[in-house]
């Protein structure tokens, strides 16, 4: 566990301020929700993703997608990438995701570009290629974003209805 070197009093009501500085390095905004843990005399606080429970289901579904149509799969939150298939596999799975996604997921964009055009998934790499996203919505929030990738083939309608489906799969199954 890393040391800070930041202390903070706990208020009357049992309240402590998380650090701006450490909020804007973990992507921690205003209303979020954290997950408190407790491990032997330390108290833990992670950030809360109701899709977080959805990783061996979401991968599963990328990979049965991408058996069928060749095509990048990418399933991510608000913060990080749950599921991928295809060839970005190894490279993306888990990482956090850019800026980019996380204003197309706030904005809840459904975006079909059809003809080769930079993307950056996460933040380290540009892609270049055609693609499709779409949110992922669960009782009215925007909780992530389901993205179709290809470096060689155009994609189509087609494939923007198939990724809007898998959207609302996704957000449908989190509100069950």
């Amino acid at each position: 566990m890393k040391s800070t070197g930041v202390v903070r009093r706990i208020d009357e009501l049992g309240r402590i301020v998380i650090p701006k500085e450490i909020r804007k390095t973990l992507r921690i905004k205003e209303g979020e929700n954290l997950e408190v843990y407790i491990e032997d005399e330390t108290i833990i606080l992670k950030k809360y993703s109701i899709m977080g429970n959805l990783n061996d289901f979401a991968q599963e579904l990328t990979d049965s997608i991408h058996n069928l149509i060749k095509h990048n799969i990418v399933i991510m939150d608000t913060d990080n990438i749950i599921a991928v298939s295809g060839n970005l596999k190894k490279k993306y799975n888990g990482k956090m995701i850019s800026s980019k996604m996380e204003d197309c997921i706030k904005r809840r964009e459904n975006m079909l570009e059809k003809y080769t055009k930079k993307i950056k998934i996460i933040e380290d790499e540009e892609l270049e290629g055609s693609y499709t996203y779409a949110p992922i919505l669960s009782e009215g929030d925007a909780v992530g974003l389901v993205i179709m990738f290809s470096e060689k083939e155009q994609l189509e309608e087609k494939e923007e209805q198939l990724i809007k489906i898998v959207a609302n799969f996704l957000g449908k199954h989190l509100e069950q």
